[in-house]
């Protein structure tokens, strides 16, 4: 027998060899499965995807660890006709990463997000396709058909014009206006049977809101069988004095709390014919205002506007409109005027108007302290000439953004005790902004506007910052008016003035909306006087409500200055 020592390493030696055995043949079993396999070809998938085989696509391009930029096009492509969205969108992100200047990534991916209804994303990755493939047909279709679904005609219309689309069949008008068929339809720059361009779109928008009887109006895209499309005019008109008891009580008696009535008349003879007044019988401010404007030879390009102005109003002179602010000066202003003006609705792009007025000032009462000089008070017949154009500098559809820039010029002539001329020049630009993708529940603006003056001019032709019902040139902090008369905000003969405001929609039933939102407004007023101007840059910041009714209604604003710390409650017509 064997000794016990010499058995036991026997055994050892049979378990070392078992085990290498058993560890030679697991790595060739290793490596026979990790060796090379046969990856699926490009035609072979291309096949595949012929006969519409999207399951065994999936199946053969699923384990590969690392694809190509085609083969994740095709492994996308696949997962989205079996409607696995989540893996198809990696799948096509992928193949972005390593192709990004391919445009058939963000097509697909926004044909995913379409699919899913999540059309913003769907727009801006087509967006990025289009920067790639401008001119590829199927993008620009399918981007304008996106548009056309969140009710964005005008950026619908930007990239569907590219493929030659849409087609109109006709054009109809729900409900029927009453203005003259023949007025309306010379309105629209655009014809039944023909392509519906963006520029005549935009020329159409700019002719019906220059005929001044429809307050709200949308234009409606309707889809066909035929693949043709209706353009629908809907549209609330006014007529009359309104078209209910109620409608024409609140337009002429809106203005009794401010001592007024505003009697309107709209579409006279159903031409577009408005006349527009204004009766205040406040002692200190007292106000008679005519205007008659239509169109101009039954023209919707183009309409005139002839007015008379009567003004008896008395002027205390002030640095502030509250607390110890002593008169700096004061008058009496009577001023007529008669005036009449051309302006042209032909296109959106550029719009513009020329006038003249004849008017007559003279001043009583004076107690001219150290503002009141007698240039200023220059009293007489006065011939004014003046000018204005306004153009659209830049429109991004599909951002909903505009810019405008407007300038006008008046340049008067002054007969008194010696003849005086002189000139005003103003200019302002602004952007208008809907941040959601449509509707207008929220509403951002802003607008920089400046004036400056040449010669001497009479002291009713001097700017003024503050808020007053016949001014124009808002500070939602300073009042320009005490104790009823005006003259208690910043005047003089060059001026800046800044404002921005955000609305939000509160309310709304058509017939009555609310809106809310901040604002800030900064300015500044100068003159060769000392005693005018505002010596210092103004901020106002504060708060305004609009609540609206058959189209008209009431501003409601609270602005704090925020050099004084006076807080400012004011009331204003919207017109």
């Amino acid at each position: 027998m064997q000794p016990v020592d010499s058995r036991m390493n026997n055994c050892r030696k049979m378990l070392q060899w078992t085990i290498w055995i058993v560890l030679f043949c697991g790595c060739l079993r290793l490596g026979a499965q990790t060796g090379p396999v046969d990856l699926p070809s490009v035609q072979e998938v291309q096949k595949l995807a012929a006969g519409q085989h999207w399951e065994e696509i999936v199946r053969l391009l699923e384990p590969m660890q690392s694809r190509s930029a085609d083969m994740n096009f095709s492994y996308g492509t696949a997962l989205s006709r079996l409607e696995r969205w989540p893996e198809a969108e990696r799948a096509f992100q992928a193949g972005y990463r390593l192709a990004p200047a391919d445009p058939r990534f963000p097509i697909e991916l926004a044909g995913i997000a379409f699919r899913q209804k999540r059309y913003s994303v769907a727009a801006h990755r087509l967006r990025q396709a289009i920067k790639l493939a401008p001119n590829d047909t199927y993008a620009n279709d399918f981007l304008g058909t996106v548009y056309f679904l969140e009710e964005n005609p005008e950026a619908s219309l930007k990239y569907w014009n590219r493929v030659g689309k849409p087609r109109i069949a006709e054009v109809r008008e729900d409900p029927m206006p009453r203005v003259s068929p023949a007025l309306l339809d010379r309105a629209f720059a655009m014809s039944p049977a023909s392509t519906l361009f963006l520029p005549d779109f935009l020329d159409t928008d700019a002719r019906i809101r220059g005929l001044g009887i429809f307050p709200q109006y949308q234009f409606d895209l309707r889809a066909r069988d035929d693949g043709k499309f209706d353009l629908v005019f809907r549209s609330q008109e006014r007529n009359g004095f309104g078209d209910s008891k109620g409608e024409a009580l609140f337009q002429f008696l809106r203005g009794l709390p401010f001592q007024s009535v505003e009697p309107e008349y709209d579409n006279l003879h159903h031409e577009a014919i408005n006349v527009v007044s204004l009766f205040r019988w406040d002692p200190q401010k007292r106000r008679i205002l005519a205007q008659l404007s239509g169109p101009f030879e039954h023209s919707a390009k183009y309409r005139y506007e002839l007015g008379t102005d009567l003004r008896n109003e008395n002027w205390a002179l002030r640095n502030s409109f509250t607390g110890p602010a002593p008169t700096l000066g004061s008058l009496n202003l009577r001023r007529e005027a008669l005036a009449f003006d051309l302006a042209s609705y032909a296109s959106n792009r550029m719009r513009w108007s020329a006038g003249a007025e004849a008017s007559h000032r003279d001043f009583r009462s004076v107690v001219p302290g150290t503002v009141l000089t007698p240039d200023l008070l220059a009293g007489g017949f006065e011939l004014k000439q003046q000018a204005q154009a306004t153009s659209t500098l830049w429109r991004v559809p599909e951002r909903r953004f505009t810019l405008d820039a407007a300038a006008s010029s008046q340049t008067a002539r002054l007969w008194s005790h010696r003849r005086e001329t002189f000139e005003k020049l103003e200019g302002s630009v602004g952007w208008q902004w809907f941040p959601r993708a449509t509707g207008d529940d929220l509403e951002t603006q802003q607008i920089f506007r400046a004036g400056k003056t040449f010669g001497e001019v009479p002291f009713d032709e001097l700017f003024m910052l503050g808020l007053e019902r016949d001014n124009d040139l808002p500070m939602r902090a300073h009042i320009g008016t005490r104790d009823g008369r005006k003259g208690s905000a910043p005047l003089g003969r060059d001026y800046f003035l800044a404002s921005w405001e955000t609305d939000k929609n509160v309310y709304g039933n058509g017939l009555v909306k609310l809106k809310l939102g901040p604002f800030l407004d900064t300015g500044k007023i100068t003159d060769s006087s000392a005693a005018l101007g505002s010596h210092k840059w103004l901020w106002d910041v504060g708060i305004e409500t609009k609540l609206s009714l058959f189209g008209r209604g009431f501003a409601f604003s609270y602005g704090k200055d925020l050099r004084s710390g006076n807080n400012a409650f004011y009331v204003s017509l919207l017109k």
